[in-house]
């Protein structure tokens, strides 16, 4: 009996090599690290070092998340991962109206220059890989982070990182938006280009299909969206006059990995194979680094259940070894607890630990792509990126990413299969453990970590100390500069880093940013 897969094409009982007729290694799979990259980025992958372990945390105040940067550090991180509270990622202060009872509560409150000194105090910034999901506001916090390297002693040059800066996905499925899309995506252009002179290794956006995937898109709408997000944001990088080769390298992507492991595979390996089709055959970019499409994989929170968390570990060991198998360049294992609230110091380590048992203790860094050639996997490959393909056709035939986003496309679409898998749940006819089915169990009891609620009060009283303290005529004209910028074509982040470093806070520079831009209102697609 033929069954379906997440992304709804036929997923067989049984698959022989009739189901691979026609297939042809030499042009679909390639070398690893070779055009059209199905098999890998790299040559040897994970055979010449295994990928970069992070961990996704922040919390409180920016001391008591830089305790937890050190602890995992000293237990084997091996690139950092910064969360922002909502105030952060939505350009506030933490003393605006609207960020009453929201600072440090799903991430760490970054106000100005003072607070990304204390997040980062004794971790050497020039040896460590740095990955800050942030979006709207990307280039005021890269900004405060290269001042605080530049305080450090380190080239910027030589800073490696990555900004998430993916603000049309924010219109799609996470709602942290602050501009309209056309200014929104001047920003980022602005963003590539002062990365290109200034942070040449800093990757200048993850381009997130993470979020789609927790709000409910299917293995293909994941990756179709993400996609053609990754189209509209180089052909604004071209409008600005940057050149492909220039930028299409420092593109970076951030998917999902779920439980369903072997569409999972195969969804990363298609995804690989189309970008580099898209890059070179449609923007004619000449480097072969352009092409390969490198990504960052955090197991899917949205599978974790608040019903025996424990067993949560098992999904997240199951999704990381997904994300393995399918060639991630870097991973976050989520913490068994997250579902009930932040990690604890315990449970992030367990979760660190997954990543250390799947690199060192198995032999999965023996061998490049060891699903190569199997029937189930290159049948699943085949069927995820024909169908991949479709819905970017729908989505060009609408006139590109931007378009779609206005017209309420892809947030309908997602909208559609979360509620197909609510009713699959709710009937019984998929299976979570602990929560449909195998229920009953006695949990034990649970004490939550909680954030201090006089974080907020503490987190005023440094703002105005600060504005007490600085020269405020040096702050006024440097955004007065920033408004200047904005209003014309001149790059806003040459104004804006000479604010910040004037200790001119997150939110009085999007406001700047604000009176010129404006800021998005939903339309009624929405």
């Amino acid at each position: 009996m033929t069954g379906r897969t997440e992304s709804g094409t036929p997923f067989e009982p049984v698959y022989s090599a009739e189901d691979l007729a026609g297939f042809d290694p030499a042009t679909t799979l390639g070398a690893p690290g070779a055009h059209p990259y199905t098999r890998g980025v790299h040559p040897g992958m994970y055979t010449s070092r295994p990928w970069t372990m992070r961990q996704y945390a922040g919390f409180g105040t920016a001391a008591e998340s830089n305790a937890r940067y050190q602890e995992l550090i000293a237990h084997g991180t091996t690139g950092l991962s910064v969360a922002f509270d909502l105030p952060t990622q939505m350009g506030m202060d933490s003393d605006a109206p609207l960020a009453s009872g929201e600072v440090g509560k799903v991430g760490v409150a970054i106000d100005s220059v003072d607070d990304m000194r204390e997040l980062f105090a004794g971790i050497p910034l020039a040896e460590v890989s740095t990955s800050m999901t942030i979006n709207a506001p990307a280039a005021v916090l890269l900004l405060l982070y290269q001042l605080v390297a530049e305080e450090q002693g380190a080239d910027p040059a030589a800073l490696t990182g990555t900004i998430q800066n993916d603000v049309l996905k924010e219109y799609i499925a996470r709602g942290t938006y602050i501009f309209p899309p056309a200014p929104s995506l001047r920003l980022v252009s602005d963003t590539f280009a002062y990365c290109a002179e200034h942070l040449p290794r800093w990757n200048t956006i993850s381009i997130s299909g993470y979020h789609m995937a927790e709000a409910g898109a299917t293995p293909a709408q994941e990756v179709a969206f993400t996609l053609t997000d990754g189209i509209a944001y180089l052909q604004a990088a071209l409008a600005a006059g940057l050149a492909v080769d220039d930028i299409a390298p420092r593109l970076s992507f951030f998917f999902v990995a779920r439980t369903t492991l072997l569409e999972e595979v195969a969804k990363f390996r298609a995804a690989r194979r189309i970008w580099a089709s898209v890059v070179r055959d449609e923007f004619g970019a000449q480097n072969p680094k352009s092409a390969m499409l490198r990504f960052h994989t955090q197991t899917a929170g949205v599978q974790l259940t608040a019903q025996q968390p424990e067993v949560n570990l098992v999904r997240v060991t199951v999704q990381a070894l997904a994300a393995v198998l399918g060639g991630t360049q870097s991973l976050h294992t989520n913490s068994y607890d997250e579902a009930l609230a932040l990690p604890s110091a315990k449970a992030a380590r367990l979760a660190l630990r997954t990543q250390q048992v799947l690199a060192h203790e198995t032999d999965l860094t023996k061998t490049v792509d060891p699903f190569a050639g199997s029937y189930v996997v290159e049948s699943l490959t085949d069927g995820l990126e024909a169908e991949i393909r479709r819905l970017m056709g729908e989505v060009a035939e609408r006139g590109g990413a931007v378009q779609a986003i206005e017209e309420g496309y892809q947030k309908l679409e997602i909208e559609r299969s979360a509620y197909d898998v609510g009713l699959q749940i709710d009937s019984g006819e998929r299976v979570v453990v602990g929560l449909n089915r195998f229920g009953g169990a006695e949990d034990e009891p649970y004490e939550p970590l909680r954030v201090d609620p006089a974080l907020e009060a503490a987190q005023a009283a440094r703002l105005t100390r600060l504005r007490a303290e600085r020269d405020q005529a040096e702050v006024d004209a440097a955004l007065a500069a920033l408004s200047a910028a904005a209003t014309g074509t001149d790059n806003v982040l040459v104004p804006m880093k000479r604010a910040l470093a004037a200790r001119a806070t997150v939110g009085e520079v999007c406001d700047a940013l604000r009176a010129v831009w404006g800021v998005h209102r939903p339309s009624d697609a929405f």
